[in-house]
């Protein structure tokens, strides 16, 4: 191997060449030249998962709090637990957070949420059904996939309460240390 090259830039001047005599050659023979190829995602797109009734399932969790969720198109009414949203989760910081996945999507209105959600408080279960959401409607719309992952809401979090020690009042605190 005779063609040696010291450096980046050495590398680069041969390319430019041989892709500036690459369509000489093809004007040679008669061809017109070939339109630069585009590029292609190897990833495979992920299949739709539906179930028989038309609808995405997923499971979403966050501290203690599990949520079955059922998406299926429709006019944007989220059910839990056989109530409605405003009246489940009365606070409106809770709807703003399971709402957030149909804003980042800009699919508000478009999808109907069928939930149960099960275990923890208030905050852990709006993060659970905001999961299944996330994680039913990359189902539906395979899509939808990278904004949603962008932001964040396909991973589970899993931070939750430590648990207490002996010898301890609570997780860190110990008692009231008494001088007498």
């Amino acid at each position: 191997m005779s063609d040696n090259r010291q450096s980046l830039a050495d590398l680069g001047a041969t390319l430019n060449q041989q892709a500036a005599a690459a369509p000489a050659q093809t004007a040679a023979a008669g061809e017109a030249p070939a339109a630069p190829a585009e590029r292609v995602s190897t990833t495979p797109l992920r299949q739709q998962e539906l179930d028989k009734f038309g609808r995405a399932y997923a499971t979403g969790r966050r501290k203690d709090a599990v949520a079955r969720v059922w998406l299926k198109p429709g006019s944007g009414k989220i059910t839990i637990n056989g109530r409605d949203q405003e009246v489940y989760f009365a606070r409106p910081t809770l709807r703003l957070v399971i709402n957030q996945v149909f804003g980042i999507t800009e699919r508000e209105g478009q999808y109907d949420v069928i939930c149960t959600v099960k275990g923890g408080g208030l905050s852990g279960q709006a993060g659970a059904v905001k999961h299944g959401i996330s994680q039913a409607l990359t189902k539906f719309e395979p899509v939808l996939r990278a904004p949603v992952k962008a932001a964040g809401f396909l991973t589970r979090d899993s931070r939750t309460v430590e648990r207490k020690k002996y010898g301890r009042a609570k997780a860190r605190r110990s008692f009231q240390f008494s001088k007498r």
